[in-house]
């Protein structure tokens, strides 16, 4: 059973040369060119393609996307295989996929981009796939299948209907210009029935990879829900792509009924946007230790501005905090000192903060960045497990792609056994 994994791209990126001592940087750096993605910077690509949205390399009116004009003339000009790197190592060939980024335009009342626009995108980068124009709606709640007066009803179905016309239109647009992408249809829908509905449509207009939009906000049995209602009028050749959809524990409930791909930033943003469980291992997760950085830190700048705390004192703390992390990792002091330093640390930058000394106590006991082979693990030490700074971060948020897929693989392995 297999289920291909694509990882939107946000242009995050690490560089090789930072330096965790020093917190410094090579002053000869050229960030496209020398620093690294996730596939480059593990030892296997943790993922089997890219997502790119055209808001996040074109931006919106008014908005502009997060390419530089420089990254952007340069995606156009080379391609985007060239641009990622994506047949620089051996292993598997990365695949690549286009979208709009509808959830970028949610609030406007119809999408930014038209189908010749997005076609022009997709094929001038070189992807593999590409989905229609579509515009999400904003709610799920099966009762307005069943009442006409519903206050959402009308513009859900006009979000539905606008959607499926663009995706007739992106097909036989892609089809008279005869693009070397395979184009999806993109389904949305505010019940299991009107997704039914929407792939059925798709269907007949000869769509055979559809993606399912707008169910990021859904619970797992509003997923199931719709996907078991979807599989009454998929066709056997019909294949679905889940948008923004993560849950690894029911990928196998998901491959059953159809779907063969989605994509997801979660287990990456998880290393920086979740409180506690921001360090993955395969069968669970760790809280990383939180070690903000004086000149980096807003609230302790403030209180430093404001006189409450002295900054010689901060850079004292912050240093004997470091320098007791790093030599607990070298077997040079005891756990307990580590553990000290860091508690007294976070009580000094934030004395209203949330109390983690048995989750760090855990975190520093069973140094879980020693098992890891991700290559980062190995590379940087504790310095993987520490929450600070995007250089330490977004290392993180790598070594959480390497186990998410070690997790989805152990997931899907056990369903199939």
């Amino acid at each position: 059973m297999r289920i291909q994994f694509f990882f939107p791209d946000s242009q995050d990126q690490i560089d090789p040369s930072f330096d965790f001592l020093t917190e410094e940087r090579s002053i000869y750096r050229v960030r496209q060119r020398d620093d690294r993605y996730a596939h480059e910077a593990l030892r296997k690509p943790p993922f089997d393609g890219f997502l790119v949205s055209k808001t996040i390399v074109d931006g919106l009116p008014g908005a502009a996307g997060k390419y530089t004009i420089a990254q952007r003339n340069r995606l156009y000009r080379v391609g985007i295989r060239e641009f990622f790197r994506l047949d620089s190592r051996r292993g598997p060939r990365l695949s690549t996929m286009g979208d709009c980024g509808a959830f970028s335009y949610v609030r406007d009342e119809t999408p930014p981009y038209g189908v010749d626009e997005v076609i022009d995108f997709y094929s001038e980068c070189g992807f593999d796939l590409g989905i229609s124009v579509d515009h999400v709606i904003l709610g799920y709640d099966p009762a307005a299948d069943r009442d006409p007066e519903h206050p959402q009803r009308s513009g859900w179905e006009n979000r539905r209907a606008l959607t499926l016309d663009l995706a007739a239109q992106f097909r036989r647009r892609a089809k008279a210009r005869k693009v070397s992408f395979e184009p999806l249809g993109v389904a949305q829908g505010w019940s299991a029935a009107s997704y039914a509905a929407s792939v059925k449509g798709l269907q007949k207009m000869g769509y055979r990879r559809i993606a399912l939009g707008g169910m990021v906000p859904l619970k797992t049995e509003e997923v199931l829900a719709c996907l078991e209602q979807i599989d009454q009028v998929r066709r056997a050749d019909t294949e679905l792509h889940l948008l923004g959809i993560t849950r690894c524990d029911h990928m196998d409930l998901f491959a059953e009924l159809g779907v063969t791909s989605f994509d997801s930033t979660s287990p990456f943003r998880q290393s920086f946007k979740d409180d506690t469980d921001n360090y993955y291992v395969v069968n669970r997760s760790y809280t990383a230790l939180r070690v903000p950085q004086v000149d980096g830190n807003p609230r302790l700048r403030g209180r430093i501005r404001a006189g409450q705390v002295h900054q010689d004192t901060a850079i004292d703390l912050e240093r004997r905090c470091l320098t007791a992390l790093r030599r607990y990792d070298a077997g040079q002091v005891k756990m307990r000192t580590a553990l000290n330093a860091l508690c007294s640390y976070e009580e000094f930058c934030d004395p209203e903060r949330k109390d983690r000394r048995a989750a760090y106590q855990e975190t520093l006991e069973d140094q879980p960045w020693r098992a890891c082979r991700c290559g980062i693990c190995e590379d940087v030490g504790i310095d993987v497990a520490m929450f600070r700074g995007s250089e330490r971060n977004k290392r993180r948020g790598f070594h959480n792609l390497y186990v998410f897929r070690q997790r989805l693989r152990h997931e899907l392995g056990a369903a199939a056994a």
